[in-house]
């Protein structure tokens, strides 16, 4: 698999990324060995997980696999901290929430670092630059190689990025941003992709298949067995991608892969690994079969034509102030 550069560093990741978002719950040990083995058979390095996933599950059982399984020196492992299981505050980017959280990552995950630490989402609690005095201070410590952070808008990117910047030799640059993108969610391109691509910081889009929607498998409005959609836990995560305009977009993804002779999934998955400013799609698959669709399509890339075609009917609506007034 073909490796990039996360944002302006040195790190070199593989251009697809391994999600363990259900593993420990949905996905058992034997399953997730079998997708961590045939991830890596396929070249890829980067693996993502986060302190909160199955209450720290998904970090337990990755570490449990590292070594036996596959070569810990191997991987590129990312995990975030700062959401809490507190109803009343769900982000705590203290710095002393976010070193004790790393400090128990490392202890679940059996490894002395991480190569790359996110700020799991903004904290508006916490002065943004105590946040990020955490994350120079796991650097500093060797406790994490690089950082970056999740699910911050185009502001609050910025803002933090600059913070880095201005003092380089002692902050620590942020390599990367996690955020939800798909031709059924597009919204990073308003304000995020821009920021992150004048600041030299890559996207991990997560959810790139829309949250599953995009696979096809509700075309028909049935909403199979043992999908996300089936689940109670998951399906509200579901259910605002099965209204009537992302039909039309899953529509157009699915007349595209028919002409290509491929599947609807890898059809979106090249769509967004493609755009402008990504480094590596992170992949929730859930068994091997579908892991090792989403890895075949290493060897495509969309014709230009259908590329526009699905840009075209995925379109954002971005009016004021993104709108050239100067025509007016």
């Amino acid at each position: 698999m073909d490796l990039r550069h996360l944002g302006r560093t040195g790190l070199r990741v593989s251009r697809l990324g391994l999600g363990t978002l259900t593993w420990a719950r949905d996905t058992g040990e034997q399953e997730a060995a079998e997708l961590l083995k045939t991830f890596w058979g396929a070249g890829g390095t980067l693996v993502d997980t986060a302190d909160v996933y199955a209450d720290g599950g998904a970090e337990y059982l990755l570490g449990r696999l590292l070594g036996g399984l596959v070569p810990r020196a191997d991987l590129v492992i990312a995990t975030k901290a700062g959401s809490v299981p507190d109803p009343d505050r769900r982000f705590d980017t203290s710095r002393g929430h976010l070193l004790a959280a790393l400090d128990a990552s490392l202890e679940r995950l059996g490894t002395d670092h991480v190569d790359l630490w996110q700020v799991h989402a903004f904290d508006p609690e916490t002065p943004l630059e105590e946040t990020l005095q955490a994350l120079d201070i796991a650097v500093a410590s060797g406790r994490a190689r690089y950082a970056g952070v999740s699910n911050f808008c185009g502001w609050q990117l910025a803002k933090a990025a600059t913070w880095q910047l201005a003092a380089p030799a002692t902050r620590t640059r942020l390599a990367s941003t996690q955020m939800e993108y798909s031709l059924l969610q597009r919204g990073v391109e308003r304000e995020v992709l821009p920021a992150a691509a004048d600041l030299g910081i890559g996207l991990l889009p997560s959810s790139p298949l829309g949250r599953g929607v995009l696979t096809g498998k509700y075309r028909d409005g049935a909403v199979p067995a043992g999908s996300r959609g089936d689940s109670e836990r998951l399906a509200p995560f579901v259910a605002p991608y099965l209204d009537d305009p992302a039909a039309r977009i899953v529509e157009a993804v699915a007349i595209a892969a028919d002409g290509l002779a491929v599947t609807p999934l890898q059809v979106a998955l090249a769509w967004v690994r493609d755009r402008p400013g990504v480094v590596a799609p992170i992949l929730g698959s859930r068994d091997g079969r579908q892991l090792r669709e989403a890895l075949s399509v290493e060897d495509l890339s969309l014709p230009g034509e259908i590329r526009r075609a699905l840009d075209d009917v995925s379109a954002p609506v971005h009016r004021y102030p993104d709108h050239d007034w100067s025509a007016l």
